[in-house]
């Protein structure tokens, strides 16, 4: 058994944009707004958390150029922008710079001609709203996982990219990670014999928000914040960090780190352009975890690491707190972000054959986006594949909803025969925000 180890400096040294010098080719199309070798004019809108992230990596970029930054929550909009503006009057040496504007309505960054790209990292409720107007817009798109609310919304945003010609890059990293892509190439390539069954560890679905009515914090934009979700009032637990809990704005962990795991089973599976076709939750054909069924016989199941109560039956110990074990007839490979351990110990290393597969190997998640601006070339996780990917995290939450065993069409991305099973793959929405 070989065990490979990395720390989480290394991996976002891996993952992103500044890490990696390497970039292809950039190739001046009339598609796009940036001409070669110029700044690409980008904004940011969502710049809570992991919105403060990304930025923090698009700037490392030198090819970028912040021109704005949006945000319901006044304090993260005027952090943002002292942030923009910090670096690039340190670029300068001249200690000032004034040039990143702010916004409160995603709308106005959309209505500026000079941005060529936006970065969406608003929580997940407003993802499909914002890409799709931005599409429209002719911008180009960097929206972080998971890619949408619901399975409907993640189709009209691969439609609304198709339809006006845009670059999307789905925000799952892990495919700009190494260690993720090896796994892959063993499965896909046979290493581990015929793939038997899938192993997905992550956390569980969202509940039904309940909480009380708390006074809206000064310089909260609490209506907007809300946008196409049921209107309610503000709570602390929601905003800023913990609206994941909730089924009205996410999936939960099914899909924030579902996002990530389930993500990388699909590529994997080779599945990046369809899924599974049944869903059994718990209790049903005597399952103690929810099981999937693909078309070719594979099976995957979701361990719900916040299940303590769960029985767990793996044909090996899983060998970390979450991840994606995929086990063969001949052997089997795990993945998680600092590890991959395979059986036998000598996959990892093994070479691959030139007409063997190879994965996409990506310069860095953020600079392949950047990169494909240019070429007007589909990303590393192009839409269609956050769309699948989120997809299976969707199926997995409504499984638990329903609990029972569902059978899907991932051609016509519909249930089979199961009218009330399909009234959640959409959700209504709040005027005027209707897509």
């Amino acid at each position: 058994m070989s065990i490979i180890h990395s720390s989480r400096r290394k991996f976002l040294q891996t993952a992103g944009t500044a890490a990696v010098a390497a970039a292809l080719p950039m190739i001046y199309s009339k598609s796009s707004k940036a001409a070669p070798n110029s700044r690409i004019n980008i904004a940011s809108i969502g710049v809570g958390g992991q919105g403060t992230g990304l930025l923090g990596g698009f700037l490392g970029d030198a090819e970028t150029q912040f021109v704005a930054v949006c945000d319901v929550f006044e304090p993260h909009r005027t952090r943002a922008k002292n942030k923009v503006e910090d670096k690039y009057a340190d670029d300068k040496k001249s200690g000032k710079y004034k040039g990143c504007d702010v916004y409160n309505d995603y709308r106005d960054v959309l209505a500026r001609d000079d941005v060529d790209a936006v970065v969406i990292a608003t929580p997940d409720h407003w993802h499909a709203t914002i890409a799709c107007a931005a599409a429209k817009a002719g911008k180009d798109i960097y929206c972080e996982k998971p890619l949408s609310l619901t399975i409907g919304e993640a189709r009209k945003m691969v439609n609304a990219t198709r339809q006006y010609g845009r670059v999307l890059q789905t925000g799952s990293m892990q495919r700009a990670s190494s260690g993720f892509r090896t796994a892959c190439e063993i499965v896909r390539n046979g290493f581990i014999g015929k793939v038997k069954e899938v192993y997905v560890k992550v956390g569980g679905p969202p509940a039904e928000c309940h909480l009380p009515t708390e006074p809206v914090p000064a310089g909260m934009d609490w209506n907007m914040w809300l946008g196409p979700a049921p209107y309610r009032g503000y709570n602390s637990h929601i905003h800023p960090f913990s609206w994941r809990d909730f089924r009205d704005y996410s999936g939960g962990y099914v899909t924030d780190w579902g996002a990530h795991h389930f993500d990388i089973a699909q590529w994997g599976l080779g599945m990046d352009e369809s899924g599974p076709v049944e869903i059994h939750p718990p209790g049903t054909q005597d399952n103690s975890m929810l099981k999937f069924v693909y078309a070719n016989g594979v099976k995957m199941y979701h361990i719900n690491s916040a299940d303590k109560n769960q029985k767990v039956e793996t044909p090996v110990p899983f060998p970390d707190n979450d991840g994606v074990l995929f086990y063969g007839e001949d052997g089997w490979v795990f993945v998680n972000r600092g590890k991959l351990v395979t059986s036998p110990s000598n996959l990892a290393s093994r070479p691959i054959g030139p007409n063997e597969i190879r994965l996409y190997r990506s310069p860095g998640h953020q600079r392949d986006f950047l990169n494909c601006i240019h070429t007007r070339q589909r990303p590393c996780t192009d839409v269609e594949i956050g769309c699948r990917s989120v997809s299976v995290c969707h199926l997995c939450n409504i499984g638990y909803w329903l609990g029972r065993s569902l059978y899907w069409d991932p051609v016509k991305e519909e249930f089979k025969n199961d009218e009330a099973a399909n009234r959640w793959l959409d959700r209504p929405k709040r005027a005027p925000w209707i897509l």
